[in-house]
């Protein structure tokens, strides 16, 4: 079963993709509430490179490790990786009129229902949307 999740954010590409794949950036913007936050990012764009991003309660109660290599990079355009766990997603960067729509589509998960994913991965990425907008 694939979830896809969007946002479209009212800024240019090159603004979106930088934030999308900095690792400063994602400190701040990768968390899907309040409560958690994003210890530490890395990252190696390009096809075959990884990336390994921390995630925790920031009351310490618990954490986990968000990891995956990449197997296509389109700047501008895609990024499609697969998860440690072996779920593949694809991270598509859509221009038009009004901005530039980021689409997520991932495999889901069987340990948490179909609408708890969704509403996680779409938080984060209303976060980072709101994130990008800040920086404008």
């Amino acid at each position: 079963m694939k979830i896809t999740v969007e946002t479209t954010i009212a800024a240019p590409m090159a603004q979106i993709w930088a934030a999308w794949t900095t690792p400063a950036d994602i400190l701040q913007w990768n968390a899907a509430s309040d409560d958690w936050h994003t210890t530490r990012a890395n990252i190696d764009l390009r096809v075959g490179g990884g990336f390994n991003s921390r995630m925790e309660a920031k009351d310490g109660s618990f954490g986990f490790d968000f990891a995956g290599t990449y197997t296509a990079v389109e700047p501008g355009k895609l990024i499609v990786y697969r998860m440690d766990d072996d779920r593949e997603v694809t991270v598509e960067f859509i221009a038009a009129a009004d901005g530039v729509t980021v689409r997520e589509t991932f495999d889901a998960e069987p340990t948490h229902s179909l609408e708890q994913q969704r509403e996680g991965w779409q938080a984060i990425l209303n976060n980072f949307a709101r994130h990008v907008v800040a920086k404008a």
